[in-house]
């Protein structure tokens, strides 16, 4: 009775490379979450209205959207590592670039270092998840990628937690005393500018320990030598490959089914805080539910990791899509925890989601992949407006969260009909998989 040679995920000769590889993904989860908090901390410290703090989410997510067709034209030019490098100097640049804005106390500055140092997360992003795809054969290239994907959640962890406690633990803008007031805001003065300064350096020192260790990720990527996949002889230019894969169902459903998954994921993490506050929990309290979401997140990404082994990509993605749209409405019309702990029970079905549209949107693209990947990566500027739109219903009776009811629930609670509808369209991406594009694993 002969063997069936199942082809591995991971092959010994680029386990090392891979690894490597793989650490990028945590560290651009860490720069994803220990920058959320920052709205909050640059309003408070610069007294900014919310209009002016929610810039940082603009230059974040710009950074990605204007960089990440660039880095596709540089991978495509010279090879992946080329990308890679590119990335981790540029994301080295933004952090270390917080040191002079700190010391110039200036706003702007800190909003072109945030964007600077994005620029490096799009190089990364582009360049990282096909590179990974590439690392073996077709048949497992979306298990390596969700392997892969399955660490950027544990840098998420790492930079919520470094936020919490190294940033907003000890910034003195946020103290209040016995009687709940804000002691920065009855400051005057030399004493409130001494405050400003001093929260300031908080932001600063986590960023510029992130761009030193990143300098040390750089030489060390530089001197490994890494595997590369050689361009076939009848490569073409950039252009055409982009017409080509324009052409494709598959690769254009992936790119409007990511933007959808990108936009839930952030209502529903940016979101949690104002749902809770509804519920009379403090944002300190707050954040053992975005712990909690995360801890689900990472788990589930190892979980389903595993079962791609054994169900269809596509199935999987309909299956937890479907389950993630019943969460949804349980966030909406469960009032109480009820709906808090179903919102929290969304993260478990996100895990998969990301990695498994791109892996299944460049599936068969070859050479394509390198420039098909940065449109993917662009995708992700349905983070930047979407959560938009979920603001304006919060804001339909008032600043408040409850200020009036639709659909007999208060408005916070139905604001959550936009992440519903964006898993209607990641659901029908997942049955279009197994039905149409016959894309396995």
């Amino acid at each position: 009775m002969s063997e069936t040679n199942q082809p591995v995920v991971v092959a010994k000769k680029v386990l090392l490379p891979f690894i490597l590889i793989t650490s990028l993904f945590a560290l651009w989860g860490f720069a994803n979450d220990i920058t959320n908090p920052m709205v909050s901390a640059f309003k408070k410290i610069l007294e900014l209205n919310n209009t002016q703090a929610s810039w940082v989410q603009a230059a974040f997510y710009g950074g990605y959207f204007t960089m990440a067709l660039p880095a596709a034209f540089v991978v495509k030019r010279y090879s992946y590592k080329v990308g890679i490098l590119a990335g981790l100097t540029l994301y080295a640049l933004g952090a270390l670039l917080f040191f002079p804005a700190a010391a110039m106390e200036n706003y702007f500055f800190f909003l072109a270092a945030l964007y600077v140092l994005t620029f490096g997360l799009a190089f990364l992003e582009t360049t990282a998840n096909p590179y990974i795809m590439s690392m073996g054969s077709d048949e497992t290239a979306t298990q390596r990628l969700n392997l892969a994907q399955a660490f950027n959640p544990v840098g998420a962890l790492t930079g919520l937690f470094v936020a919490q406690t190294f940033i907003l633990g000890a910034l003195q803008s946020d103290d209040i005393d016995v009687n709940g007031n804000n002691i920065y805001e009855t400051l005057t003065g030399s004493a409130k500018a001494a405050v400003k300064t001093s929260d300031l350096l908080v932001i600063r020192n986590p960023y510029v320990g992130l761009g030193l260790f990143l300098i040390f990720m750089l030489v060390l990527i530089a001197f490994m030598k890494m595997p590369e996949k050689k361009e076939s002889a009848n490569a073409s230019s950039m252009w055409v490959s982009i017409k080509r894969i324009f052409k494709k169902e598959r690769f254009v459903g992936g790119v409007i089914a990511q933007t959808f998954y990108v936009g839930a994921q952030i209502m529903c993490w940016t979101y949690i805080y104002q749902y809770a506050e509804n519920l009379g929990i403090n944002n300190q309290n707050a954040v053992n539910y975005a712990y909690a979401a995360l801890g689900l997140f990472l788990t589930a990404r190892f979980v389903c990791t595993y079962l791609l082994k054994f169900i269809d990509s596509g199935k999987l993605l309909l299956f937890l899509s479907l389950l993630a749209i019943v969460f949804c409405l349980g966030t909406i019309f469960i009032q109480g925890m009820g709906g808090l702990y179903s919102l929290v029970c969304v993260s478990f079905c996100m895990s998969l989601m990301f990695p498994t549209i791109y892996g299944i949107a460049l599936h068969g693209l070859g050479d394509d992949a390198k420039p098909a990947s940065a449109f993917l990566v662009m995708a992700i500027v349905g983070g930047a407006f979407m959560p938009i739109l979920q603001g304006l219903i919060l804001d339909i009776g008032g600043s408040g969260y409850a200020d009036t009811t639709i659909a007999g629930v208060p408005e916070v609670n139905f604001s959550f009909i936009l992440p519903l509808c964006c898993f209607i369209v990641v659901a029908y991406y997942g049955y279009r998989t197994f039905k149409v594009y016959n894309v396995k694993k």
